[in-house]
């Protein structure tokens, strides 16, 4: 059954099919957000698996944050996923924001992995 999709979904199919022709083979900064958290992860799409991972849902995260659904958390989940994926080895990604619009807690999220030290 074919339905007619939202627009969300259009502009989630249209960021990623532009990251698909400009991405020249770099792994994707993958960013999710939810009403209570943020999650972002580091995908290998020639492989096919997660390279790292990091969200406001960990324990040495959870402690430090007042909560997990503002820009301070972001830019501390932007960090710490930037840290692990300079230990994978790891420098340069593509950022992909899925529908979502880069301001707020996205924009913050990628500019705490710039500072982390991935090249955006």
């Amino acid at each position: 059954m074919h339905t007619k999709l939202n627009q969300f979904e259009r502009r989630q199919r249209r960021v990623r099919k532009q990251l698909r022709q400009v991405s020249k083979g770099r792994p994707r900064l993958s960013v999710h957000r939810s009403s209570k958290h943020i999650y972002a992860q580091i995908i290998d799409d020639a492989k096919g698996h997660t390279i790292a991972a990091a969200s406001t849902l960990e324990k040495d995260l959870k402690g430090r944050l007042k909560t997990g659904a503002d820009k301070a958390a972001a830019a501390e989940v932007g960090k710490l996923v930037a840290e692990r994926a300079l230990k994978a080895g790891v420098t340069k990604v593509v950022f992909d924001r899925g529908a979502f619009r880069y301001h707020g807690r996205i924009k913050a999220l990628a500019d705490g992995a710039r500072e982390g030290g991935l090249n955006l």
